[in-house]
């Protein structure tokens, strides 16, 4: 992990508490925006694809790539809402997040649940796998067995996770609660209530539509948008200068601001992904609503001056993080452990 200094950082951020208080503040003009204008284009460009569908599969794919980001886009609402920071009603919050959720096809309340864990929990090496993807430590890696390790690196190829392993995650995943202990326990049934709603609207839809072509389109943009989900999951937290801890070492707000990134986009593509991208802001502070994490990051460099600030085209080195070493207190890649720690391993037995 890059050197930086704990107790500076904590000093710098001791009234981080105050900074982002304005922040905080939901704004029903921005939130109705962004509804208009995500829902809006979204739906748009999915009756686009159905005129389309019937005189070229290639445009309906070409027009689902964007769409799928529009989704992602819808998602993020959903993810505020599950905060409840998209609206000051909680009850609106509830509405539109499940209504989200049924463009999505990610049950609101359980999804929700999971992700506040991530976020109380983000960094700990003792919950890698939830709300986030999974990552072994290199110990934890050599102590597996012949089939674990090869489940485990095909998980963590970029060939299965940015493209089949999206879809799966969207579509087959989320249809069970695996988790119903402690928080969960309120929300899994919920779960489905989800599914049988799902179902339901699938099936009408595609009376009315026509099932060939409702479940084509449906498949085509769920793909992208679980692609570009699962890729922005993966940034956000997995890179070679993580934050990674045991819970008798973490620390809250380092965890925020080192083990989260800063995704230095385009404008157009922070719009499209909802300022997500302003990661390290967000895990400080989800109650922040998407629509203000910009200003957030810009009225105070002190946050982006100890985060980790990664370019477009720097990110596609991530793909090379997939293992935690805890001595050198950084993410490194299969070939590196296969090279330098799988021996150093072995002789310590």
């Amino acid at each position: 992990m890059a050197d930086f200094n704990k107790e500076e950082l904590l000093n710098d951020l001791k009234d981080w508490h105050k900074m982002i208080r304005k922040y905080q503040v939901p704004n029903t003009t921005k939130a109705v925006i962004q509804i208009i204008n995500s829902y809006g284009l979204f739906i748009g460009l999915w009756v686009l694809q159905f005129i389309l569908f019937k005189y070229s599969i290639v445009w309906s794919i070409l027009i689902g790539a964007v769409n799928g980001l529009i989704l992602g886009r819808i998602f993020i609402i959903q993810h505020d809402c599950g905060h409840k920071s998209f609206t000051k009603s909680r009850k609106a919050n509830d509405i539109i997040g499940t209504i989200s959720s049924y463009f999505t096809f990610i049950p609101y309340k359980y999804w929700a649940t999971g992700h506040d864990f991530h976020h109380a929990h983000n960094g700990q090496l003792e919950y890698s796998g939830v709300g986030d993807v999974e990552c072994l430590t290199t110990e934890e890696y050599a102590k597996l067995g012949w089939k674990a390790k090869i489940r485990y690196r095909i998980y963590r190829n970029p060939f299965y996770l940015f493209t089949i392993g999206g879809l799966i995650y969207v579509t087959i995943y989320n249809r069970f609660a695996f988790m119903r202990q402690g928080s969960f326990e309120k929300v899994w049934k919920s779960v489905r209530w989800s599914n049988l709603f799902y179902a339901i609207l699938y099936i009408v839809a595609g009376y009315f539509i026509g099932y060939k072509e409702f479940i084509a389109l449906q498949l085509i943009n769920l793909f992208f948008f679980g692609t570009y989900a699962l890729w922005f999951f993966y940034i956000q937290h997995q890179y070679e200068a993580a934050y990674k801890s045991t819970q008798d070492n973490w620390n809250y707000v380092v965890s925020a601001l080192k083990g989260s990134t800063y995704y230095d986009l385009p404008f157009f593509l922070h719009w499209l992904s909802g300022n997500i991208g302003y990661h390290h802001i967000h895990h400080l502070s989800p109650t922040i609503p998407n629509y203000n994490l910009k200003a957030c990051n810009r009225e105070y460099p002190v946050f982006e001056k100890y985060t980790n600030k990664i370019t477009l085209w720097e990110s596609f080195k991530c793909v090379f993080a997939n293992l935690w070493d805890e001595q050198e207190q950084k993410m490194i890649s299969f070939r590196e452990y296969r090279k330098y720690k799988k021996p150093l391993l072995k002789a310590k037995k």
